[in-house]
C-alpha cells in the first residue's frame, strides 16, 4: 500500500525528515505515533504528494512517484484533517456535506442521486451519526464534524484513509465515541487506514501496526505490540515510561524515579 525508501526532506540545511523506511500491505491498519515536532505532518505531506521528498523513493498504491499524475492518486485517497473544518461553515447539512465527497467538492452543486443519498447515510449509521444527518453543519459539535469529515471522505471509496489527529479538542466522552466509531473502520481489511496522533492511548484494538517517529527519524515501525514497549517508547519520549495492555489498547503512564 505504502513504499517508503530512505526518504529524507531537508529545509534550509535542517533535515525534517532523514532516512526514512516504512512499508505497509493491504489488511494492515497503522498508527502514524509521535509527539509534536516528530515529524508526522511532513512525512503525510510525502505520502499526499504536496511535498517532494529532498532524496529517496517513494510509492503509494502502487503507483511511483515522479512516474504517475498525483492528481490522479489522490483521487484513492482519502484525507481527513481538523483544519478541513473552516471550509465547511455554510448551513448545508451533514447529510449533504457527507454526499459532497463523491466528487471532492464543498458544497453540493448537483443534485444527487437517491443511491448518493443512501450511501451517505449508511456511512453516517457506521459512524453512529445517523441522528445528526438532517443538522445543519455549523450547529454540530466538534466530535460530530470529525463524524461528518470521516464519513465525507469515504464517499469516494478511497484505498486509503488517512485520519490526521481525528481526536484533537475532543473532550473524553466525544473522544471515546469517535474511538469507537473508527475502530468498528478497521475491521475493513480492503482500506487501509493511516491513523496519526501523538496520544499513545488512542490506538484501539483494531489497529495492527505502529510507526513510530521522533525528530524525523523512524523509531520503529512494525506490529504494535513490538514497537509500544517500555524501552522504544522511553527512546522516543525521553522519558520513562511502563506500558500495560487493557482489552488490546495500550495503557502509558510515566515511572516513577
Amino acid at each position: 500500500m505504502i513504499s517508503i525508501e530512505n526518504v529524507s526532506v531537508k529545509k534550509q540545511d535542517k533535515f525534517l525528515l532523514r532516512d526514512i523506511h516504512w512499508c505497509t500491505k493491504k489488511g494492515e491498519q497503522w498508527v502514524l505515533l509521535g509527539a509534536n515536532g516528530a515529524g508526522k505532518t511532513t512525512l503525510l505531506q510525502v505520502i499526499l504528494g504536496y511535498l517532494w521528498p529532498t532524496s529517496g523513493h517513494v510509492q503509494v498504491l502502487e503507483k511511483v512517484f515522479g512516474e504517475y499524475d498525483l492528481r490522479e492518486l489522490r483521487k484513492k485517497i482519502g484525507f481527513v484533517s481538523v483544519q478541513m473544518d473552516v471550509r465547511l461553515e455554510g448551513g448545508e447539512t451533514a447529510l449533504d456535506l457527507v454526499v459532497s465527497g463523491k466528487t471532492a467538492s464543498y458544497r453540493l452543486y448537483d443534485m444527487p442521486t437517491v443511491a448518493d443519498r443512501e450511501l451517505a447515510a449508511h456511512y453516517l449509521e457506521t459512524l453512529s451519526a445517523t441522528s445528526i444527518a438532517k443538522k445543519p453543519y455549523h450547529l454540530l459539535s466538534q466530535g460530530e464534524r470529525q463524524k461528518v469529515l470521516i464519513a465525507r471522505a469515504l464517499m469516494a471509496d478511497p484505498e486509503l484513509l488517512v485520519l490526521d489527529e481525528p481526536c484533537i479538542g475532543l473532550d473524553f466522552p466525544s473522544r471515546e465515541q469517535l474511538l469507537d466509531a473508527i475502530s468498528t473502520m478497521t475491521e475493513t481489511r480492503n482500506r487501509q487506514l493511516i491513523y496519526v496522533t501523538h496520544y499513545p492511548d488512542e490506538i484501539t484494538s483494531g489497529f495492527t501496526h505502529v510507526a513510530l517517529l521522533k525528530k524525523g527519524v523512524m523509531v520503529a515501525a512494525g506490529e504494535k505490540h513490538g514497537v509500544l514497549t517500555d524501552e522504544v517508547l522511553t527512546t522516543a519520549y525521553e522519558v520513562p515510561v511502563h506500558v500495560e495492555w487493557l482489552d488490546e489498547r495500550p495503557v502509558i503512564r510515566m515511572k516513577k524515579k
